[in-house]
């Protein structure tokens, strides 16, 4: 609450306040004296005057004082240098008296004299403003009050008398600035301000320009030195908001008085580094400016709000934040209390804590201290907060209320004011039951600041409000839209490393439960993530610590602590796995939410908690995860378990009863499900399993009239007699109705108008289902088979469809929808969804799937005249019919797949067919004409018996014919071009015999390529590796010819070059006739490398370079402008001697001319331009 203070003034900085420290130059002019002459008769001329000597340093009444230099008629200096000791006393109101009736004592031609006195009680009742309280006490009448305001006007007054004065007396500019100054921090902000979006308020802008002008007045008059001047105009830049020009000014200051403490401007820079950002740099300064005045309240406090700041954006479980909070209270904000217990920041500080430790008495009394004698509204906005906490805390709501608004007010209420007083004010419309004034109160905030809590809150509030109207809200509620977004919100705030928001359980609960119906996979993981969350924190306690250090993976540590996690969560985590058909997690889940309840049972005693209800839910949830994974006997074993300790238990009487009627389905099925119906006849569950089983029982032998149906009076009579919303019996009657229009002949028009009737009635039964449950699948699917089957409304019903397919995991979906593409004839997509229902679980042989899907090949067959769709659908009805034989209907599928195959085998040309896809076909027509006797002549013929005949005798004496016509025109016609056949497959073969060898070809010049290239590449590089050897051993010799032996030591040391021959001195001839030194003595021992002189090209143009040497001994030099590059080796005099053909790096001319010119010059001319040298005719060779 208090971290956020150093974005503000604070009292007494740069504004002269007091700080009541030993450094202080303030009043250090004050004598502690002072002799005041006195008029008496004297005898002698000669003698001194008699003075009152006035002992200044415990002045108590100035009546007398004060008498005494009236009858003295002292001068103006004696009345102020009083009031500067009484003022040095801190015993303003003696300075005050005595300034008052100074200024009556001081006759009026002393203008001067008067207005010194005047504009010194001007300053005074400034400093008295300070002081004074803003607020009147209790039982105080306003105009009679002594408040900040009364001392501000009686400032303004005597600075008027000051300047009718002389309005031109420099410290008049400076006491109006600080006036003006004063008055704008005590102005109260307006609320115009947020709507016309300024920074400053009108008013408030108004009197800090006026502030402004009458400082810049001060500094003109005193040419720039006038420091509290350029401090106050600091003061003023920074409640601009023009910080980077507040901080210059303030480091003017420092720049110029360096030891100005009192006001600090120090002080004044670590404010303006806090604004602009630099708050590092701002502790810095402040910690500076404690360093210098040990005792100074202001910057011992404003680092204390620097570590709170700090601790704010740590999480409150680090032990940084115990060690940071502890030190911003205990090492600074209670020695600042301590050096001045009423300075109003440091009392709004302290509130903070005492609350925070629910001190009560001692938040009244700072805050009230903190609200009356501060300057700036934002700490009287922080006290009027506290109180309203404390006030909240205590029920009084009126009473924090009127805190929370008038905390409000003081920083401008509307958009923007206190964001913590907004949130309490909407706290306590909550507690007052006020909702819509809550939402909008948050609702403000959220769209100004983006309040995390305010965003929680709202979040919330609009995630009750779906929980209650969740079966009776209209279709437009968007609550649970709302709250989404906001908690996702809150969410998204938790990853961001930049806040210190802590991922909050309440939050991620409210997603799960509003995720719940339309999402459940994002529940799963809000509630994994609010597991995750008490791992951690049980993870993190002493009591298991061990177990955290002997778990060693994550897996192995979440199992480990499950028992210790609340067995409510865990349950409903195992709900979501089950609804996500991951049953075996689930059961996972309900046997460690069963174990964590065991453990409450032995060790919490609390009675709010029923351990026994959560036992019996948590084991029926098991006991049906069992039957997922077709684990009956434990599922029965939990179910007689279970009504062993309750009998009456009807679930799982229900459970056991299905179970039962699924093992044996004519013995003990029957007779369990007619004892729990007769036990039960009003549940509603046990009425929906005793529909299902009349409607398995009467499947086969269906009553005429729909009216007779024993399943349809079922649930009329339920919906009726117990409950007219029960939803399974609306879908069940609406499911029989769409059944017994299917079956209703459409032969007439009035045929097909009752027809259509059944279907309305049967969509009504499905429209009123989705009126209660707008998120009912199956009475959506019923719509949809009734737009298809009735309407031929395939579009709608495709959408339909592909919205139920997200929430009905079942083959029967993929089904419908390939009913619906096949009548589309989009046929992929439609051997697409049967490929996905025979995926399903125990779904792959399923004949009425597999039906399905030969009737979609066969559709796809007849469309595109292609025998391999054909083939397919007579394979998919031969895999039906193996998997349910008895059944006739699909016998009589193959029987007519393979006629139609045979009936378009005769249909296509030559061409287009074989003898042996023929010969298949008359032998599958035979088949078929064989099945088509048998079904005939079978007591439950599907069809017509007169129907299944007469198909059997047109593929008998008609398509037999055909084909054997076929066979015999095929075989003509293959024989016929039998050779030509043949040509061209041998064609055909040898054109691709000529392609594979060409391909291996181009394949065997590519590999010796690569090879090629790579043996070229090796070659390179071990050529390069031999050149670089013999350059290093070029440059080993060449270095060892440079050096020469010291005649006194011995060692090797770099030869000397010989110093240039003067102007006109000859050198004598050596032996090879070049001129030498003739003092040379070890010419012989230290042999010199030639150098060559290379002869003047006078025109590149027309002539080629030449090269000169001095004998015929020396080594070629290379010849760059023709192109030839040869190395070269410096000879000695003794090789000219000894005529050694060779080099001294032992390379002859002949090898370095034989070398290729790409790799022999690749490194030459660096050699050339370290080792040639163009030599002058002074410089020649020794």
């Amino acid at each position: 609450m208090s971290s956020n203070r150093p974005n503000d003034q604070i009292d007494g900085a740069t504004k002269g306040g007091a700080n009541d420290v030993a450094p202080s130059q303030r009043f250090s002019d004050v004598p502690s004296t002072l002799d005041i002459p006195v008029h008496i008769e004297q005898k002698n001329e000669d003698d001194d005057a008699e003075a009152v000597e006035i002992y200044l340093e415990n002045l108590s009444d100035p009546n007398e004082l004060c008498s005494l230099l009236e009858i003295e008629r002292a001068a103006p200096t004696y009345w102020m240098s009083v009031a500067l000791a009484y003022a040095k006393q801190s015993k303003t109101d003696y300075a005050i008296e005595t300034l008052i009736r100074g200024r009556n004592a001081i006759q009026d031609n002393d203008s001067k004299g008067r207005l010194s006195i005047v504009s010194f009680l001007c300053w005074m009742y400034l400093w008295k403003c300070r002081e004074a309280p803003r607020l009147a006490s209790e039982g105080v009448l306003v105009s009679e009050a002594k408040t900040k305001e009364y001392y501000l006007q009686l400032a303004v007054s005597t600075l008027n008398d000051a300047s009718r004065i002389n309005p031109s007396f420099p410290p008049l500019f400076l006491a109006r600035g600080v006036l003006y100054l004063l008055r704008a921090s005590l102005q109260a902000p307006s609320k115009a301000r947020a709507a016309s979006g300024a920074s400053v308020d009108s008013e408030k802008a108004d009197l800090l320009r006026r502030a402004l002008e009458s400082f810049e007045d001060a500094i003109r008059v005193s040419r720039g030195k006038n420091m509290l001047a350029v401090m106050g105009k600091s003061r003023v830049l920074f409640s601009l908001g023009k910080y980077s020009e507040a901080l210059a000014g303030y480091q003017e200051v420092l720049a110029k008085m360096p030891d100005f403490i009192d006001p600090d401007p120090r002080v004044g820079i670590g404010y303006c580094l806090w604004k602009l950002g630099f708050k590092e740099d701002a502790k810095v300064a402040w910690e500076r400016s404690l360093e210098i005045n040990h005792k100074s309240k202001i910057a011992t406090v404003l680092i204390g709000l620097y570590y709170l700041d700090a601790s704010s954006s740590t999480p409150i479980e680090s032990p940084d934040f115990i060690r940071i909070y502890k030190k911003a209270m205990t090492e600074y904000i209670q020695k600042s209390f301590k050096l001045d217990s009423n300075f109003p920041l440091t009392c709004a500080t302290f509130a903070g804590y005492f609350l925070s430790r629910k001190y009560f008495p001692n938040v009244d009394s700072l805050s009230n201290k903190a609200i009356q004698y501060t300057d700036l509204n934002v700490i009287a906005s922080d006290g009027w907060y506290l109180l309203g906490r404390k006030e909240h805390h205590a029920g009084n709501l009126d009473r924090a209320s009127d805190c929370y608004r008038r905390a409000d007010d003081a920083r401008g209420g509307a958009e923007s004011g206190y964001l913590p007083a907004k949130f309490g004010t909407a706290q306590l419309f909550i507690l007052q039951n006020d909702i819509g004034e809550a939402k909008l109160c948050l609702e403000k905030m959220v769209q100004h600041s983006r309040n995390y809590e305010a965003t929680t809150l709202l979040g919330t509030l609009f995630a009750e409000e779906a929980f209650a109207n969740e079966y009776t809200a209209p279709k437009e509620d968007k609550s649970a839209q709302r709250a989404i977004r906001l908690l996702e919100s809150v969410r998204a705030a938790w990853k961001d490393s930049r806040n210190s928001h802590l991922p909050d359980a309440t939050v991620l609960l409210n997603l799960a439960r509003l995720y719940e119906t339309e999402y459940p996979e994002k529940a799963l993981q809000c509630l994994l993530q609010v597991e995750q969350l008490e791992i951690d924190r049980i993870a993190e306690s002493e009591d298991h610590i061990g177990k955290k250090d002997k778990s060693g993976t994550q897996t192995a540590l979440r199992n480990a602590l499950r028992d210790f996690i609340p067995p409510q969560l865990t349950n409903n985590i195992g709900c979501f796995y089950f609804q996500a058909n991951d049953y075996e997690l689930a059961g996972e889940m309900f046997e460690a939410a069963l174990s964590a309840c065991m453990r409450l049972g032995e060790e919490d005693d609390d009675a709010d908690t029923d351990i026994d209800a959560l036992i019996t839910t948590i084991s029926f949830n098991l006991g049906r995860s069992y039957e997922a994974r077709d684990l009956t006997d434990q599922a029965i074993e939990v179910y007689e378990r279970l009504l062993k300790h309750h009998d009456n238990y009807t679930d799982a009487r229900t459970r056991l009863a299905y179970i039962k009627l699924c093992q044996s389905p004519q013995d003990k099925g029957p007779d369990s499900v007619a004892k729990l119906y007769e036990d039960n006849p009003t549940d509603p569950e046990v009425r929906a399993l005793y529909g299902w089983y009349l409607g398995k029982v009467y499947s086969r032998r269906r009553p005429n009239s729909i009216a007779e149906d024993p399943e349809l009076r079922h649930y009329k009579h339920t919906l009726q007699n117990h409950d007219k919303h029960d939803r399974y019996a609306l879908v069940g009657m609406g499911t029989l109705y769409l059944q017994s229009a299917r079956e209703m002949r459409r032969g007439t028009d009035q045929e097909k108008q009752k027809r259509s009737a059944m279907y309305s009635k049967a969509v009504e039964f499905f429209e009123k289902t989705l009126q209660l449950d707008p998120q009912n699948a199956y009475a959506a699917q019923g719509i949809a088979i009734a737009l298809i089957e009735d309407k031929k409304d395939f579009q709608n019903a495709l959408l339909i469809f592909l919205k139920v397919r997200d929430a009905i995991k079942d083959a029967c979906v993929y089904v419908n929808l390939c009913h619906i593409y096949s009548e589309m004839r989009q046929y992929s997509k439609a051997i697409e969804s049967c490929g996905v229902a025979l995926s399903k679980e125990d779904k792959s042989n399923d004949p009425t799937i597999l039906a399905c899907l030969g009737r979609v090949w066969l559709n796809k067959g007849k469309a595109d005249r292609d025998l391999n769709a054909y083939q397919m659908a007579l394979e998919c009805s031969q895999k039906a019919l193996n998997a349910a034989s008895e059944q006739v209907h699909l016998k009589f599928n193959v029987a007519f797949v393979q006629i139609q195959l045979a009936t378009t085998m005769y249909s296509l040309s030559e061409r287009q067919r074989s003898l042996q896809q023929l010969q298949d076909a008359a032998k599958g027509l035979e088949q078929a004409i064989a099945a088509l006797d048998e079904i005939a002549a079978h007591p439950q013929c599907p069809y017509p018996k007169h129907d299944v005949d007469q198909r059997a005798n047109m593929a008998r004496n008609t398509l037999r014919k055909q084909l054997e016509r076929a066979i015999a025109s095929q075989k003509e016609y293959e024989e016929k071009n039998k050779e030509q056949l043949r040509a061209a497959r041998e064609r055909r073969q040898a054109e691709l015999r000529r392609r594979e060898e060409e391909r291996q070809e181009a394949l065997g010049k590519e590999r010796e390529r690569l090879a090629r290239i790579k043996k070229e590449r090796e070659e390179i590089a071990i050529r390069d590796r031999e050149l670089a050897e013999k350059r290093v051993e070029e440059e080993r010799v060449i270095t060892a010819a440079d050096m020469t032996t010291d005649s006194e030591t011995g060692d090797k040391i770099k030869r000397k070059r010989k110093a240039p021959k003067t102007k006109g001195e000859k050198r004598p001839k050596n032996r090879s006739g070049k001129k030498g030194n003739a003092d040379s003595e070890d010419a012989d021992d230290e042999p010199l490398p030639k150098k060559r002189r290379l002869a003047k090209r006078e025109s590149t143009k027309y002539k080629s370079a030449e090269i000169v040497a001095d004998s015929d001994d020396d080594s070629v030099l290379q010849q760059t402008g023709l192109g030839l590059e040869k190395e070269y080796s410096p000879r000695s005099d003794r090789d000219s001697a000894d005529e050694h053909d060779s080099d001294v790096g032992g390379v002859s001319d002949k090898t370095v001319e034989d070398e290729e010119p790409e790799t022999g010059s690749r490194y030459r001319p660096q050699k050339q331009s370290r080792r040639t040298r163009i030599v002058d005719e002074s410089d020649e060779d020794e």
